[in-house]
């Protein structure tokens, strides 16, 4: 017998492997702009609540923006009053082109 047996299963690993592959590569990358992204949010939620209570304690609008932007680059910020509330939403960019969003609230006259 010269070539391979009929239910041979040489190569079946190989083409196997060469299927899964880009499947488990998606998946992997996938996890790891999730895990990015997450990061991003995390950084930019501490940024904004920094920055409003500096607002609240009256703090001048380039510095509060300032807070923000050195923190998460690449970040805006705005003020925003909500009742009593000194809010600063701030926003920056996450993994492929989704942008990521916070808001930070203080207590207006930093009580």
């Amino acid at each position: 017998m010269n070539g391979p047996a009929l239910g041979d299963d040489r190569g079946s690993v190989v083409a196997e492997f060469a299927v899964a592959l880009p499947a488990v590569v998606l998946v992997f990358m996938l996890g790891t702009g999730a895990l990015a992204a997450g990061a991003v949010q995390v950084r930019l939620q501490d940024a904004v609540a920094d920055a409003a209570r500096l607002a609240a304690r009256g703090e001048d609008t380039a510095r509060i923006h300032g807070v923000v932007a050195q923190q998460v680059s690449g970040a805006s910020a705005r003020l925003e009053r909500r009742g009593d509330l000194l809010c600063v939403v701030g926003e920056a960019p996450g993994v492929l082109s989704v942008r990521v969003a916070a808001v930070g609230c203080a207590l207006d006259g930093g009580l």
